[in-house]
């Protein structure tokens, strides 16, 4: 399935354990433009008079589906056939929107805010995307309630952390280790921290850091959500442990409830105004890449000191968002493949070496992985990822 198409979603219980708080409650009052159905008089989205969104394609269909969107929203719509002739109102455009049948970009220009697709267009999308830069891909006409709701957001972007995404190069990298031990040090350095589950076939995060009893909402209950979420009601309805929040996949042996694409945008969006810092344990393979990756400021791909694994991980990259990359390799000192030809192999910096500590596939089992964090050298790795995150978060000694 594509980025932003919406797919039915069926209506299932609340799992016993779970917090009973109704998904509802996250939800602010709905504005009866696109986020309530495309009715009423008050909008999900309007620009400032004089300020405009322009619209880059050759595309009739394109050009109705967005002239729609643009108009129940009472704004101005300027569409131009090609990026030479949007050149002119590039930079002076509220937002850009590109068609996907444009291939190439004004030289020296801000990259799309968006890459506007049609249903059927498949996996073509996602790699002219990063080939243009573009920030968000919006599959229509499915998407075109998203659309509306990302616009409203970037037209008033208020104060916001940072979501670091972290993902294997290969199967069996350490990704969510990584990615634990990095949300537990930056708990400890007193930032507000949330990490996220963000494969459903994982078995559960809570699982490795034996939280799988601790009250509050998991991504099942999330799933009716619409809308956009209130970030101060969603940080009270997670559970904590470690320090720091969490929002992970049940740890059962029930199949995992699906949650449209949109839900899932708006949950990252309310965390990222909730929370200095989210790290999002993305998973493995272009599919949750499609999934998580899109809504990341960064991304960090855990690569164990292999050859396979550098090989792999090529491949992978492939399927990257345009957004800041890096490498934590995993090994020890003086492994055959250094730290050095893995980044040359692969083409990203190497950003933190992941500690070869013995007991770590025990400690994941047994949830003690928080134990684990609390070593010297786990430390230093953690505390050398979020250096490379510079002034955003705040600095001092991990406690």
């Amino acid at each position: 399935m594509s980025r932003h198409q919406l797919t039915p979603i069926p209506s299932d219980p609340v799992p016993a354990g779970h917090s009973s708080r109704s998904p509802d409650d996250l939800l602010l009052p709905a504005s009866p433009g696109f986020a309530a159905g495309l009715a009423g008089p008050d909008k999900a989205w309007l620009p400032d008079s004089g300020e405009e969104v322009l619209l880059v394609t050759s595309s009739a269909v394109v050009r109705a589906e967005v002239e729609r969107i643009v108009a129940a929203a009472g704004a101005h719509l300027r569409v131009v056939a090609d990026a030479l002739e949007g050149a002119r109102y590039w930079d002076g455009s509220a937002a850009v929107l590109v068609g996907s049948d444009i291939r190439e970009l004004p030289p020296r220009r801000r990259a799309p805010a968006v890459l506007v697709g049609l249903d059927g267009e498949g996996d073509s999308l996602w790699h002219l995307a990063a080939a243009l830069g573009a920030e968000r891909v919006a599959v229509l006409p499915d998407a075109a309630a998203w659309l509306a709701d990302h616009l409203s957001r970037s037209r008033a972007p208020g104060p916001g952390g940072i979501i670091l995404g972290v993902t294997g190069g290969c199967g069996g990298a350490g990704a969510t280790t990584a990615a634990i031990w990095i949300a537990q040090a930056a708990a400890g350095m007193g930032a507000r921290v949330l990490l996220v589950d963000g494969d459903p076939w994982g078995g559960g995060l809570e699982l490795a850091i034996a939280a799988e009893e601790s009250p509050g909402l998991r991504w099942p209950d999330l799933s009716e959500a619409r809308g956009s979420i209130d970030s101060g009601q969603l940080s009270d309805s997670l559970p904590v442990s470690g320090g720091f929040s969490f929002l992970s996949w049940p740890a059962t042996r029930e199949q995992p409830v699906p949650v449209a694409a949109p839900t899932t945008t708006g949950v990252l969006d309310a965390a990222r105004r909730g929370f200095e810092l989210v790290v999002l344990d993305i998973g493995r393979g272009a599919g949750p890449l499609q999934s998580y990756a899109w809504d990341c400021d960064r991304i960090m791909m855990v690569v164990p000191a292999q050859l396979k694994a550098a090989v792999a991980a090529v491949r992978l990259l492939n399927e990257f968002p345009p957004v800041e990359a890096g490498l934590l390799v995993r090994g020890r000192s003086g492994a055959a493949l250094d730290a050095s030809l893995i980044s040359e192999a692969i083409g990203l910096p190497v950003q933190g070496r992941v500690p070869e500590l013995r007991g770590v596939g025990a400690a994941m089992e047994s949830g003690r992985l928080l134990e684990l964090g609390k070593r010297r050298s786990v430390r230093h790795f953690a505390a050398s990822v979020l250096d490379t995150l510079g002034d955003e978060l705040p600095t001092g000694e991990i406690r």
